[in-house]
């Protein structure tokens, strides 16, 4: 290991930071199409306007989407347990969420096959289901790593969930599904504000001002119950981070507001549940005046900034468990190999720089707004 030139602690806290910045690149970019979507009924009234929402979501989502892959991938290779334990124990809810997502391209593909109103009024619906749910979803699975989900390790670190699909839906979780759903309608309306014109650009500031108000004011109250209402996970002694990955050689207790903790020994982290609620509200004031780009830039501060709030609450934890504390996964006990980690940063390092760049070059090119002049030259416009 003396070749590598950075030790495991520091690369397990780079992946950790490397997680975060992928969730939140997921959040922003393929969050607007989830905003998009799930603003449809409301700011596209004739079939006119709907193709025109579509057509600002339809030639960009595949891209946004890699972020999602690239998530996943980064926790299936440096958090393997991590992997193991969300990916078979949520298996429903990711169920619902691949539907989802499998849907939209098929309702983008299929809804201009037919003209007839039913058949384009069905697929629009779809089209709505799929951005609603993975919203809401990927918010209740934020809120119930807050609360702890039910798995242990047996003695021979074999993960077992004891959960069901209707378990996740408890009141905070819930909760923190709707801050997800807010936000994210928030901006995908901003986006919509940007790319049209007319009574679309009207309605999706009217409605993207109240979603963002509303994520303002449920963020504020899930952070009210977090610091009062539920108990958080603390570690009892000390813990190598640089030793081996078994989850069961530590202790942990379940202590009221230890997920304050953090936040009382590092002070300048309130900058980021602050930025969440002063983000919204400047998002939906901005929204009100038709500042296009700097409602779209607030609405997706924000969204970093919320993300980033329950990051700095629950570390070193990953994902707690209710059921057995001591089986609650941390950044020290559940990574890859050192070496691993490593060749994965380079990989990192050379790759998503071109991703980050081939995706301003294609931002860029698709820039202006999308009107009924895009839907009559391009006959494969949805």
């Amino acid at each position: 290991m003396d070749t590598i030139p950075l030790d495991y602690q520091t690369l397990r806290f780079i992946w950790w930071l490397l997680l975060g910045i992928l969730l939140i690149g997921f959040a922003v970019m393929d969050g607007f199409d989830l905003g998009v979507a799930t603003l449809l009924p409301a700011v596209a009234r004739t079939d006119r306007e709907r193709r025109i929402v579509i057509n600002v979501i339809g030639p960009v989502w595949e891209g946004n989407q890699v972020w999602l892959i690239l998530g996943g991938g980064a926790i299936f290779a440096a958090f393997p347990a991590l992997y193991a334990v969300s990916f078979s124990g949520f298996y429903l809810a990711m169920f619902l969420i691949l539907v989802a997502l499998i849907l939209r391209p098929v309702g983008f593909k299929f809804r201009s096959k037919v003209e007839h109103p039913t058949w384009r009024a069905a697929w629009d619906w779809v089209l709505f289901g799929a951005g609603l749910v993975p919203a809401l979803v990927f918010g209740v699975a934020m809120g119930n790593v807050l609360v702890g989900a039910p798995f242990q390790f047996d003695d021979a670190l074999r993960p077992h969930y004891q959960g069901d699909l209707f378990g996740l839906l408890m009141p905070f979780p819930v909760l923190c599904g709707l801050v997800s759903v807010a936000m994210l309608a928030a901006h995908g309306a901003g986006m919509l504000v940007i790319k049209t014109s007319g009574e679309i650009n009207a309605r999706a500031r009217r409605f993207g001002s109240l979603a963002a108000l509303a994520a303002a004011v449920l963020f504020a109250l899930a952070g009210v119950w977090l610091a009062l209402g539920i108990k958080g996970y603390a570690l009892v002694g000390a813990l190598d981070p640089a030793g081996p990955s078994d989850p069961l050689a530590k202790q942990v207790d379940v202590v009221a507001g230890a997920w304050m903790a953090n936040y009382h020994a590092m002070p300048w982290t309130w900058i980021f549940p602050v930025l969440g609620v002063v983000a919204f509200l400047g998002c939906a004031a901005l929204l009100r005046a038709g500042r296009e780009l700097p409602a779209f830039l607030a609405s997706g501060a924000g969204i970093a900034a919320i993300i980033l709030t329950e990051g700095v609450a629950v570390f070193p934890f990953l994902l707690p468990s209710s059921l057995d504390p001591r089986s609650s996964l941390t950044v020290w006990d559940a990574s890859s190999s050192h070496m691993t980690l490593f060749i994965m940063l380079v990989a990192t390092a050379i790759f998503l720089p071109i991703i980050l760049a081939y995706t301003a070059w294609v931002y860029r090119v698709l820039r202006g707004k999308v009107g009924d002049d895009d839907l009559s030259r391009n006959p494969s416009a949805y």
